[in-house]
């Protein structure tokens, strides 16, 4: 009888939690709006840590672990309804920043240099691979900018 209680319990649990993830949430800011103000300044602070020698004391360190939160954040609203440009190669462009962003801050709360310094190419590519694709203008040669002559 325990086990039938704990399995209608457990399914229970898991039909609210497929209504709450899909509900529709207001979206605050524009696709603009995130990334000037969210995804690039933090995208940046991540990057120029690397390339200065990686962060020198505890106030860098939490430089780094804000950034990489909200870059890994902001994947994830790039991803919800309202957002995503497509279900194919703009999700996974954006599991690349969720991706990036997740790495980042673990090597920030180990504080672990040389990791961080081993995401220079992955923090990168999250922002390029998309870039190539949905914003053909910034990458001339791109595959999508020579299909669109």
């Amino acid at each position: 009888m325990k086990t039938i209680w704990m399995a209608v319990f457990l399914l229970g649990g898991t039909s609210v939690l497929a209504q709450s993830t899909s509900e529709t949430f207001p979206l605050v800011a524009s696709m603009k709006q995130l990334m000037l103000d969210l995804i690039h300044p933090s995208s940046n602070d991540i990057l120029l840590a690397i390339y200065r020698g990686g962060p020198k004391d505890e106030k860098e360190w939490a430089v780094v672990r804000r950034s990489a939160v909200a870059l890994a954040e902001s994947g994830n609203m790039l991803m919800m309804r309202g957002r995503a440009r497509d279900q194919g190669d703009w999700m996974k462009d954006a599991k690349l920043l969720v991706d990036a962003g997740n790495a980042a801050y673990k090597a920030a709360q180990a504080k672990d240099g040389n990791a961080l310094a081993a995401l220079a190419g992955a923090v990168d590519a999250s922002c390029t691979t998309c870039h190539k694709q949905y914003r053909p203008n910034v990458f001339p040669g791109s595959a999508r900018a020579e299909a669109s002559h």
